[in-house]
């Protein structure tokens, strides 16, 4: 089933203007981490999606952010603009093109460039001047790392950019893909997501995530309209319903598995469920607790293998309880059961990628090569499937 059918004339290029109906918090007080619960409506969009697909969303910036800028321009934000990355058909105000169309993070050396080549005072002009050196590539990336552009507007004064100077550095704000968290099933008209909120300080001022914090403050329940599109994606549950799967998510990797419970149990699928789910502290962080309780009481949720990492002196992972439960995970792998990894890319996932090839090499009594090719196997199947990111 196509996610996005030619009945919906919403899509990436005219995203729907939705609402945020629900807006709750997951972790309980105490907790390091701020990790929402947040229902987006989408009646009357007739957007469609299934399990394992994303909801895009349009964010746009703190409003504090885009005046500070507009101050140390000395501009009005009605000043007419084109962005050169947009294509647009006419100009749209500064203001506009600061709060919903383009990013405010990450500048690039080409706006030192371009301030060194501007800036009338000798101590900035000094400043700038080291930065651009050759010499200096390394000390710039990491001066850049710390920085958004406000703060180059803020630290270089004398550099004065005009509008139009100052977009023509600007990427483009982009869509944030987010694992949907409910079934259709349950839930046609409704899109749950599971957002951890990201808020952290560089250069003294303070920073979040466009996106999360959008969905977390700035949309207003049922009045802020918030553009979205569904994301289509080869991940999902298997076709037939008496197929077990292993579920490995932890953090807000959890996501699509709750959309993945809610689909089994509404198309009545007879396949055993077993989840593997990790974070910081259980008192605090396990998401969606009462539900996978409830899930265990009435049968759906076979097993659920938790990992707080900090509960203990020693640190526990998903993977150590993947390989705590070798003998039993190879026994529902070798018997056909689907394997599904969601969440961070850079280390979680590659650590289970490691134990999976690890228990099936050992419990399998194959080499390393089997033991490999077993694996690539599994993919090609599509038994072993990854959303991470």
């Amino acid at each position: 089933m196509s996610s996005a059918p030619a009945t919906s004339l919403y899509h990436k290029d005219n995203p729907f203007p939705a609402r945020v109906t629900e807006n709750r918090l997951l972790n309980k007080p105490g907790s390091h981490k701020e990790t929402r619960h947040i229902v987006v409506n989408i009646a009357g969009s007739d957007l469609h999606y299934k399990v394992g697909d994303s909801l895009g969303v349009f964010s746009s910036n703190r409003a504090s952010e885009v005046d500070e800028i507009l101050q140390r321009l000395n501009a009005t934000g009605d000043e007419p603009v084109s962005p050169v990355m947009l294509k647009l058909p006419a100009p749209i105000s500064l203001r506009e093109a600061l709060t919903s169309r383009l990013a405010l993070a990450k500048p690039t050396r080409k706006i030192v460039d371009t301030l060194a080549t501007k800036a009338t005072n000798e101590e900035e002009k000094a400043r700038l001047a080291t930065l651009v050196a050759p010499e200096g590539k390394d000390q710039l990336a990491g001066y850049l790392e710390d920085r958004e552009y406000v703060d180059l507007l803020a630290e270089y004064p004398s550099a004065k950019l005009t509008p139009q100077e100052l977009v023509d550095h600007m990427r483009k704000l982009m869509p944030r893909l987010y694992s949907i968290a409910s079934s259709s099933k349950p839930h046609p008209h409704e899109v749950h997501l599971t957002v951890a909120v990201v808020r952290y300080m560089t250069n003294h001022r303070e920073r979040v995530g466009v996106a999360s914090s959008f969905l977390a403050d700035r949309a207003q329940l049922n009045t802020t309209p918030v553009p979205v599109f569904v994301s289509d994606s080869h991940f999902g549950v298997p076709a037939d319903g008496a197929t077990d799967i292993i579920m490995v998510g932890p953090g807000t990797g959890v996501a699509p598995f709750r959309a993945f419970m809610q689909e089994r149990i509404a198309t009545g699928a007879k396949g055993r469920n077993w989840l593997f789910f990790g974070d910081q502290h259980r008192a605090t962080d396990y998401l969606y607790e009462e539900e996978w309780y409830a899930w265990q009481a009435q049968g759906a949720l076979t097993r659920a293998d938790l990992a707080f990492s900090r509960d203990q002196t020693l640190k526990v992972y998903v993977q150590d309880r993947m390989r705590e439960n070798a003998a039993e995970l190879w026994s529902w792998i070798k018997g056909g059961a689907h394997f599904y990894v969601c969440g961070d890319a850079k280390r979680m996932a590659k650590d289970v990628d490691l134990a999976l090839h690890q228990i099936i090499e050992e419990r399998g009594g194959l080499n390393l090569t089997q033991a490999a090719d077993y694996v690539k196997q599994m993919k090609k199947d599509k038994r072993y499937q990854r959303d991470v990111y």
